[in-house]
């Protein structure tokens, strides 16, 4: 049985999985730490305490092959891929063995070269649009699809 976990801090597309998710009757379980207060009417909703990570543990803790992890950190993705669960990005893009180590490598690069100029932070991402929602909510739709009928992840 599929289940959808979500790494709910700054995730703006939990609505948008929920809503999937109850067409389809498939369980959601939303982690979130105490600087967030969450609410909802379908989904099981996991506060975990304050503490560096704390939340990805957890969520990681819960994890079984099978299950879809919706995680903006690739660090979360990676350790999901590797327990057999279907990580996606709040963009669509689904984490697979084939791209997780370049990305992860392009996000040592980056934090390298602003460790460099002294710069610590990047700057925020751009403003979602209505465009950006259409594309989680199809890629979604498409990565359920895919797990239900058995076909791989590529």
């Amino acid at each position: 049985m599929i289940r959808i976990l979500i790494d709910a801090d700054a995730c703006p597309v939990v609505k948008i999985a929920e809503r999937i998710a109850k067409e389809r009757k498939i369980p959601v379980i939303i982690f979130s730490d105490t600087n967030h207060v969450l609410t909802s009417d379908y989904s099981e909703i996991r506060v975990i305490g304050e503490g560096a990570d704390a939340v990805d543990f957890a969520l990681m803790n819960e994890s079984m092959p099978g299950d879809i992890i919706i995680t903006q950190d690739y660090g979360v993705a990676a350790m999901g891929l590797g327990k057999g669960a279907y990580p996606i990005h709040q963009s669509g893009k689904w984490y697979t063995n084939e791209n997780i180590d370049q990305m992860l490598m392009e996000r040592h690069l980056a934090k390298k070269a602003r460790m460099g100029k002294g710069k610590h932070h990047l700057k925020g991402p751009a403003k979602r649009t209505l465009e950006d929602d259409e594309h989680f909510a199809a890629s979604l739709i498409r990565l359920i699809d895919h797990i239900l009928n058995g076909r791989s992840i590529t």
